[in-house]
């Protein structure tokens, strides 16, 4: 898939800005009490950034769309922010093993190639007693499942790779190097960009 979307990347602010407000809350929980060497995963635009810079952490992100690193890298250096941009994927992270002290995901999930690939990815770079925080929309049930489905294979073509119909908590509950310590449903979608759920889990 080209990774380079800079019709998306232009639109991707405004047209999230109204919604963004609603996120806060959910973005200052992902950032709220860490520590060490953090990794934004997926960091597009930057709309998480503001929440972890200027708390004493060392910063990496991480994209595959240079459009989206170029609007993150002027966010970051609007606020004065220290953080290396790295290009890469989540099913391929350019990092060693056991790197980082937590790994923070957002809205990204929806948009990989492989969920189970991503986690993986996600486990090796943790440091042991690490955490992954992550904020995802996925799969609905019902009607809403199936509107989702019929939308996606037009959607992901416009919106980057965007899919609605991820089950993506199934990966993490999976994945035998992780033990999810919080894992909840919160109200700010909109369907179909709904539900909207939040986690927690722990690299052992």
């Amino acid at each position: 898939m080209d990774d380079a979307h800079p019709v998306f990347a232009a639109l991707y602010d405004p047209l999230t800005r109204v919604v963004e407000s609603r996120f806060r809350p959910h973005r200052e929980w992902l950032a709220a009490d860490l520590s060490g060497r953090v990794l934004d995963l997926g960091c597009g635009t930057g709309a998480t950034v503001p929440y972890l810079c200027n708390r004493g952490l060392e910063l990496d992100a991480v994209d595959p769309d240079p459009h989206m690193r170029s609007r993150a890298a002027n966010r970051a250096a609007e606020l004065d922010c220290a953080i290396s941009i790295e290009d890469g994927t989540a099913e391929s992270l350019p990092y060693p093993d056991g790197t980082f002290d937590a790994v923070v995901v957002s809205l990204v999930l929806c948009s990989v190639d492989s969920v189970e690939a991503s986690v993986e990815e996600i486990v090796r770079v943790l440091k042991p007693g690490a955490e992954c925080r992550f904020l995802e929309h996925v799969r609905a049930e019902g009607w809403q499942a199936t509107f989702q489905e019929r939308l996606t294979p037009c959607w992901r073509h416009a919106a980057g790779g965007c899919r609605f119909d991820r089950d993506t908590p199934k990966w993490f509950v999976s994945n035998p190097d992780l033990e999810v310590e919080a894992l909840q449903r919160v109200s700010v979608g909109i369907p179909p960009v709904a539900p909207i759920i939040r986690g927690r889990a722990v690299r052992s």
